[in-house]
This record gives structure tokens, C-alpha cells and sequence, in this order.
């Protein structure tokens, strides 16, 4: 499962004594003096029927959870509405640049003492900024120290292939240390032996693209293409991500990779088909294949490299308004969500790793269980990875940028406008993040 609101992810948790609610809110008190904690997440019906389940564990006699029910494709529309209305419930499911954002305008509680383990009401020591993988929690901090949430789960990246067209094609089958020079010739050879096209990557051709193709030049020794998505100062295309774009514009015009604007609705159910041999994807896709089963056998393998192993990071969260009544009745709830919820949870739906490292035994359990060998090195490897790269800006102007990524990306990738536009949209993006400044 992956959510995008324009922030990325794929996730569950909530915590409490459940119900449900038709109507968001603050927490306030009930009648004999309990403490109402809403929560809402962007989960389907039976994600929310684990959680559910899993929350029956959640004990305090002052506190009683209302779980809102939200439609899973409009999960964006309610946020924004509830937003506007200052109606947010007390925890919200919310992407980094969502968190990043609200708490840069003042909207969301300010959790930093808490989780420093000082305060009134202060976590545990088990629930403390070192309790969560240190870039999930370094890039849900603001410039000035402020975390208004935290992150809940952690999407990976990688490549999923089709061993059964790899094998008749007499390809090797991808793993860890794989190139991109591999990656390419890989899929030109399966859309030559028939695939429409030998590998779907929507993560370099969409919005986004810039930066996943950012891990070419990364991998190399080269400049990224953003020296930082929450605080840039700069974007570059050097010479070597000059060179990594040209490859892929190449496998592009040779039909061997997706064109931008290709219809990724369906994308999952064509690979679990065997119709899509390569897919650019994330590891939530192991959840929806646990239930679906494709007939064909399949593997995860890490992205490709150039020297370096070079990967994405992306954690979606936990967010509070900063009118939640009742704020340690609040932290109680997050701090059971965020942690003990997954250990319950997972189990069934190993969707994504958490960000609290104490829970994840339970994912990599689930995926070892369910025989998904691949899914978990992969997943290891790129928790290990030295290089990453922020999917996209999480910045209040980002929406400036995409603009400019829309106007030029797109064509320079189909051959209707020179690799050198590269430069030129850099050009015009820098003078945006000046102006900004």
C-alpha cells in the first residue's frame, strides 16, 4: 500500500479502547471524566479490521479512542477539509511533508521535549527520538527542532521482477549489487522476447522523477539532484546525472522502459499477471501478493547501483493539531500505536518496516513466515544503505517546483526537449528556492 498526499507512504496504527466516529475532533472529556483521543488513518477496511483488533490491547481507564471512519481513496480531501475547518482529530496518519509543513505554519503539537524524554507527561525510555531508525527521525524534524509527529512506517524501494520471464529469457536474476547498465539491458531484452515494455519505473518518469533518478549520480560519485528536500539550497544536473538521465531517455525511445504518462492504475495487478516483467516499486506490494497470490513467482531485489548501493528514503507518521485538548492523553495513545500496535498487526499484513525499531522483529518475522526471503534483504539493504535521497521537496514552495518538473521532465525523457533543458529547469528551480530563501 502506498499513499501519496503529496507525500509518500503506506501505512496503519492507531491505538485505544476502539470505536468509531462519524465526525473528527479534538480530545475532550466524556461524561465520569474520560478522555476522548480521535484518531484517523488513510487504511482500507480490513487494514482497520487488524487495527482494530490489535487496539483491543490498549488499557487505561481515563482514556477511550474514537477511530474515524475516513474513505481510503479520499483520505487527502478529509484532511484538508478538517484542516481547514480546525476540526483535525488528535492523531492523524500524515506524510513528512505533511508533518514538515504543519509544523512550520504552527498547526500540529510540538512532541521534541517529550520524546528527549523531558517535559510533563515525557516518553518512556523506550519511546525517545534514539527508539526510531535515526534518518526516519532526523528528517521528521524541523530546522529549529520542532517534531509536530512521528514517523510510523518506512517505505523501501526496489525492483520487482518475474523470475519465470527472467529464466525463459536467460537473464540472471537481479540482486543486491546489481547496475543500472544491467537494469537497462535487462529490460530491453524482455521487451525484445515480448513484454510491452521490459520495466515500469512511474518513480522516474512522474513528478518525482528527478529525484529517483537522482540515485544514478549518487551511486556514482556525482552531485543529487537536490542537496536536501526539506532545506535545499540548491538543485543540480551534473555531468553524471546528466549521463543517468540519458540512459534512461534511451531505454525509453527503444520501448525497453514506460514512457511518462503511462497508466500506472493497474500496474500491480498486470505484474502479478506476468504482463509487467520489471516493476519499480515499494515493499508494500508483498501485502497485496500475500492475499492476491499471482501466478507467477516473483522477487524484490534492491535498486541498482552504479558503485555505491544508493536508495530512497521515505517514512510516513503520526501527527497532532496543536488544539489537542488533552495532549498526555494524546502521547499515551501515540506512543501505543506507534509501537505496540505493530507487533500485533504485522503479523497479517507486513506492509511496511517500522520506524520504531523494537517492532520490527515483527515485520521481518511475517515476511520470513511467508517465505518472502527477497523482501526482507532488500528491505535490510536499504535500511543499511550509505546514500539516500528524499523522494521530494516536503518545502511550502514545493508546489512551485513540481510546475517547473511537469513543464520540462516529461518532454526531456520522451526526446521532445534536449538533455541540456536539464540545466535549464535547474536553472529556473534554483531561482525559485532563492526567492524563497
Amino acid at each position: 500500500m502506498k499513499r501519496t498526499l503529496h507525500t509518500a507512504g503506506a501505512l496503519l496504527a492507531a491505538g485505544g479502547l476502539l470505536a468509531t466516529s462519524a465526525c473528527g475532533g479534538s480530545s475532550g472529556n466524556e461524561s465520569g471524566g474520560k478522555t476522548t483521543v480521535t484518531v484517523m488513518t488513510w487504511e482500507s477496511n480490513a487494514t482497520n479490521q487488524l487495527i482494530d483488533k490489535a487496539l483491543a490491547g490498549f488499557n487505561d481507564p481515563d482514556i477511550t479512542v474514537k477511530r474515524i471512519d475516513t474513505p481510503n481513496g479520499n483520505y487527502g480531501d478529509k484532511l484538508a477539509s478538517l484542516t481547514q475547518a480546525k476540526k483535525l482529530p488528535d492523531l492523524f496518519w500524515c506524510g513528512n511533508d505533511t508533518e514538515l509543513q504543519y509544523t512550520g505554519q504552527g498547526l500540529l503539537t510540538d512532541w521534541s521535549d517529550r520524546l528527549s524524554g523531558s517535559g510533563s507527561g515525557s516518553g518512556s525510555g523506550d519511546f525517545t527520538t534514539s527508539s526510531f531508525v535515526p534518518t526516519a527521525m532526523k528528517n521528521w524534524k524541523t530546522a529549529d527542532g520542532k517534531i509536530g509527529g512521528v514517523p510510523s512506517l518506512m517505505n523501501t524501494y526496489g525492483i520487482w521482477y518475474d523470475i519465470d520471464a527472467f529464466k525463459a529469457a536467460g537473464i540472471p536474476l537481479p540482486d543486491a549489487g546489481w547496475t543500472w547498465d544491467e537494469m537497462y539491458a535487462a529490460a530491453d531484452r524482455l521487451h525484445k522476447k515480448g513484454a510491452k515494455y521490459g520495466l515500469v519505473a512511474d518513480a522516474m518518469t512522474a513528478l518525482d522523477g528527478p529525484f529517483s533518478a537522482s540515485l544514478y549520480s549518487l551511486s556514482a560519485g556525482g552531485a543529487p539532484f537536490a542537496d536536501s528536500v526539506h532545506q535545499p539550497t540548491e538543485v543540480t544536473a551534473d555531468a553524471t546525472y546528466t549521463e543517468g538521465v540519458g540512459k534512461l531517455v534511451a531505454g525509453i525511445k527503444s520501448g525497453a522502459v514506460a514512457p511518462p504518462g503511462y497508466d500506472i492504475s493497474s500496474q500491480q495487478s498486470l505484474f502479478a499477471a506476468g504482463e509487467i516483467p520489471m516493476l519499480w516499486s515499494g515493499q508494500w506490494l508483498a501485502a497485496g501478493f500475500l492475499t492476491d497470490k499471482p501466478k507467477i513467482e516473483y522477487g524484490f531485489a534492491p535498486l541498482p547501483q552504479v558503485d555505491k548501493a544508493a536508495t530512497l528514503y521515505d517514512a510516513v507518521g503520526i501527527c497532532t493539531p496543536s488544539y489537542t485538548k488533552n495532549a498526555d492523553a494524546t502521547f499515551k495513545v501515540l506512543s501505543y500505536l506507534d509501537s505496540t500496535v505493530w507487533t500485533k498487526v504485522l503479523p497479517d499484513s507486513p506492509v511496511a518496516v517500522p520506524a520504531y525499531t523494537a517492532a520490527q522483529d515483527a515485520y521481518f518475522d511475517a515476511l520470513d513466515k511467508a517465505g518472502l526471503a527477497t523482501v526482507a534483504s532488500t528491505v535490510k539493504a536499504d535500511l543499511d544503505a550509505p546514500l539516500t535521497m528524499g523522494v521530494r521537496f516536503t518545502t511550502q514552495w514545493a508546489s512551485q517546483s513540481n510546475d517547473l518538473i511537469t513543464a520540462y521532465w516529461p518532454d526531456i525523457l520522451q526526446g521532445k526537449k534536449p538533455l541540456s533543458d536539464l540545466q535549464t529547469m535547474t536553472d529556473k528551480i534554483n531561482d525559485v528556492i532563492k526567492s524563497n530563501g
